[in-house]
């Protein structure tokens, strides 16, 4: 391994990684002109390694590549949102994990939570069937009359309507049934993250 290589490519100080290695910068610079590096040491650089490109792939606002976020509002309970700002996005967000959405929009209320929080943003990927949606999965749903909402779905006793259910459990939350007549678009939540 070169440790001088490894040291530029994750754009570290000798003094930043002798710290991040536990050790002296006089240490780094023996490694770095051919000097024998222990086992531990190598494992250690190794982690170092790993876990910095790990944290390359966290995501970034870009204006070139990624999914774009549209400072639009996905709410935990039915509402009509009046921001509807989806003709142009504010960015692209740029997350490898993520890059298969067709888009991030923001998410309000409470009746989510704890698995999706007030004031996060979306990662959305449009069905373009929805014919038939797996139950138990989490969806952003669009409806004829420009209601959005956020739940999980579940089985109805009637076949020709869904039953929307909240995660939080608190009394002011409970399930609603929804007519598959009524859905305009359906959208798979695919994760969510902190605002930037």
């Amino acid at each position: 391994m070169n440790v001088k290589e490894l040291r530029k490519r994750m754009n570290l100080t000798q003094s930043q990684l002798a710290e991040l290695c536990g050790v002296n910068s006089r240490t780094i610079q023996n490694w770095e002109s051919g000097g024998v590096i222990p086992d531990s040491s190598m494992k250690l650089l190794e982690g170092i390694l790993k876990e910095h490109e790990s944290d390359s792939c966290l995501p970034e606002k870009n204006l070139k590549k990624g999914v774009p976020y549209y400072n639009v509002d996905f709410v935990g309970g039915f509402d009509i949102m009046i921001n509807d700002q989806t003709v142009n996005p504010d960015y692209l967000i740029d997350f490898p994990k993520y890059n298969r959405a067709t888009c991030w929009c923001n998410i309000t209320g409470h009746s989510m939570e704890p698995e999706i929080n007030h004031g996060d943003i979306i990662a959305l990927r449009k069905i373009e069937d929805i014919r038939f949606l797996p139950l138990g999965e989490i969806y952003a749903i669009v409806t004829k009359n420009d209601m959005r909402t956020v739940k999980r779905i579940g089985p109805s006793q009637n076949p020709n309507s869904y039953m929307l259910i909240p995660t939080n459990k608190s009394p002011e939350y409970g399930p609603q049934e929804l007519m598959k007549e009524d859905i305009l678009f359906v959208f798979e939540v695919m994760g969510c993250m902190k605002r930037f």
